[in-house]
């Protein structure tokens, strides 16, 4: 029989002994260093405050922004809708939002656009505290536009959209003055000695026939297109709409053949147009864009109704029965005219359809700023023009009317007229075949009842 001594016995229980003091050792150096790190440093507290800190900022963001509820409404509501009626035979599109910061000051609600109808934005409605929901376009409701959008009688060249919303003008804004046809329907202007024959808006006092002195087309030839195609897409502040128009040379009018994409995009303190034209013919051809809102005096005293130019010349007038310009830049410092103060100036009992040009702008603008403000409803409209080539602004407030148009264009008045000298750059656009320019404007709504909004 073989025996173990004492010691051999010994061995296994001092290695277990040895390992149980190890993992000790180890586990209070962990406690330790922890306690060192993060305790005494006071990284833990930091973290705690930090995450409770981020937890109630969301919160009170959230709650100043209407509620849970509230953005869970607005979320859910449509930001393009196709309505049922369809002036110039295509369906209507509306953008549209929901007020999300409590009514604490005026805000865009929705864009009714017809891209049947050259793009004319038909209505544009906005929130204003303490009066709700308002209309800032002077337009009829829309079943009765789409009756009068008819394309037919009056509105055979598309006149009626000039007379309510706000329409596209393209190939050139406003006036074009020239020699009525013998069908006594058309008129010839010159371009570069090149002939164009462009539908007649005759003078009311005209005799209506051959010879007749200097009748007019007026905006264009785009006002009853109707799109090519159209697209819409959700923003998170509202949307986005935008048209392509395929007029080719206008029926045979226009030198080459052209391509218009408008689009809109609307959110809660801006909306945003531009339109682009795109010579896809093969030789040059003018190009003059603009677009002529409507806005609406809401209260019904247009006297009191406060407007502001930038600094500009005004075109003169010669006949403002027929339109015809004597070819002069009038400066408007110190006359009647001027509405360059840091307000405005109110309208008063002058009888505006006149054409600013030379437009400067502020220091710190990106371009040149039209204002409208209505002290009874305190708020006020922005129209800044972004595009470099927006050279007029058109200026519209008859004195039994209900509206004051603001057209930020391209072009003066009658740009092909002989009363401009050779020297004089009348604001139409030359594209070459393949070339494209863009007009672009902003429209801003703001308070006048707070300092903040004030643009001086």
């Amino acid at each position: 029989m073989e025996y173990k001594t004492g010691g051999e016995l010994e061995d296994p229980r001092l290695s277990r002994m040895y390992w149980a003091l190890l993992k000790q050792g180890l586990a209070r150096r962990r406690r330790s260093v922890w306690h060192a790190a993060v305790l005494r440093s006071g990284v833990l507290t930091i973290m705690v405050l930090t995450i409770l800190l981020v937890i109630l900022a969301v919160g009170w963001r959230e709650h100043r922004l209407g509620q849970f509820a509230q953005l869970k409404k607005a979320l859910k509501r449509p930001t393009a809708v196709v309505v049922t009626a369809q002036p110039g035979g295509q369906d209507v599109l509306r953008l549209q939002r929901s007020v999300l910061v409590s009514g604490s000051g005026p805000e865009f609600l929705s864009a009714t656009l017809l891209p049947g109808r050259g793009m004319n934005v038909l209505q544009i409605r906005a929130y204003l505290p303490g009066k709700g929901e308002v209309k800032l376009l002077a337009s009829p409701p829309l079943d009765e536009a789409a009756q009068r959008l008819s394309g037919a009688g009056p509105d055979v060249n598309g006149a009626a959209s000039l007379a309510m919303g706000g329409a596209v003008e393209a190939p050139w804004a406003g006036r074009i003055l020239g020699v009525l046809a013998p069908d006594g329907r058309q008129l010839t202007a010159m371009w570069r000695n090149v002939r164009l024959s462009l539908p007649a808006d005759l003078p009311a006092n005209s005799s209506n026939g051959p010879g007749s002195e200097r009748p007019v087309a007026t905006g264009g030839l785009l006002l009853k297109q109707q799109s090519a195609s159209v697209s819409t897409s959700v923003m998170p502040d509202g949307g986005q709409a935008q048209a392509s128009f395929e007029p080719g040379s206008f029926d045979g009018r226009w030198p080459s053949s052209t391509e218009i994409t408008s689009s809109i995009v609307l959110s809660g303190k801006s909306i945003e147009i531009k339109i682009i034209a795109r010579n896809t013919g093969t030789a040059a051809e003018p190009i003059g864009l603009g677009w002529h809102p409507r806005f609406a005096i809401l209260n019904a005293r247009r006297a009191e109704m406060m407007l502001r130019l930038p600094q500009s010349d005004r075109i003169d007038v010669k006949d403002r029965k027929t339109g015809e310009l004597t070819g002069k830049l009038l400066p408007v410092s110190g006359t009647e005219y001027d509405f360059t103060g840091p307000a405005g100036a109110r309208l008063g009992a002058l009888n505006l359809d006149d054409t600013f040009v030379n437009l400067h702008r502020g220091l710190m603008d990106r371009g040149p700023i039209a204002e409208l403000r209505d002290a009874d409803d305190g708020y006020g409209l922005r129209v800044t023009a972004l595009s470099p080539a927006i050279k007029a602004f058109h200026v519209s407030a008859p004195l039994d009317g209900s509206f004051l148009s603001i057209d930020p264009r391209f072009n003066f008045d009658d740009p092909f007229g002989r009363e401009w000298s050779r020297n004089e750059d009348t604001g139409m656009v030359v594209l070459q075949p393949g070339q494209t320019t863009q007009w672009y404007i902003r429209i801003e709504i703001f308070s006048l009842n707070s300092d903040s909004a004030e643009h001086l």
